[in-house]
């Protein structure tokens, strides 16, 4: 077994400097106010959007038949006054059974530290996105929650809520428009 590492594997990366961040009471490159933070996490948006966008569609495509659609809407300002941005995969069995979206959410809570990332219905994971490549090693963990959240979707209804598994020979149908 080889047990030589030359280097922390992306999460392990994100882990440490979210670690770092609590150790240091700063955010990113040393950003200690909440004005600065924000400004953080609207990059952070920014270059987590095309990565969002891209594991939502490979669901669309791959579980969903193309019966999909994304909606995003970037950065807003969330009711406890913190920030929040959404990325949300709906489809037309998913609204008709009344359950949220497959959803991939980066949000900095008003009294958080530091921004997060979460699912509908999956919890935390540290955001501390700050270059592309930071936020393109990320796409592993957009497609872990989003895989987390559809299971859990279909475990608060069943399995027919994803056309792939209830008409596996069928075609892709063309995506929704956004």
């Amino acid at each position: 077994m080889n047990t030589s590492v030359t280097r922390p594997t992306a999460p392990i990366g994100a882990l440490l400097r979210h670690f770092a961040d609590l150790r240091d009471g700063t955010h990113g490159d040393g950003a200690v106010s909440r004005a600065a933070k924000e400004e953080l996490f609207r990059q952070a948006v920014a270059l987590l959007d095309p990565y969002a966008r891209q594991v939502l569609a490979e669901f669309n495509t791959h579980l969903l038949n193309g019966a999909g659609r994304v909606d995003a809407g970037g950065s807003t300002r969330a009711g406890d006054g913190g920030l929040v941005a959404t990325w949300a995969l709906t489809w037309p069995r998913q609204r008709a059974e009344g359950i949220d979206p497959i959803s991939l959410v980066a949000h900095y809570g008003r009294g958080f530290h530091h921004p997060h990332l979460r699912g509908a219905t999956v919890a935390e994971w540290p955001l501390n996105v700050f270059t592309d490549e930071q936020a393109a090693a990320e796409v592993p963990t957009l497609r872990a929650i989003a895989t987390a959240d559809l299971h859990n979707l279909v475990f608060q209804r069943d399995f027919r809520i994803v056309p792939a598994i209830t008409d596996p020979h069928s075609t892709p149908a063309a995506p929704e428009e956004a």
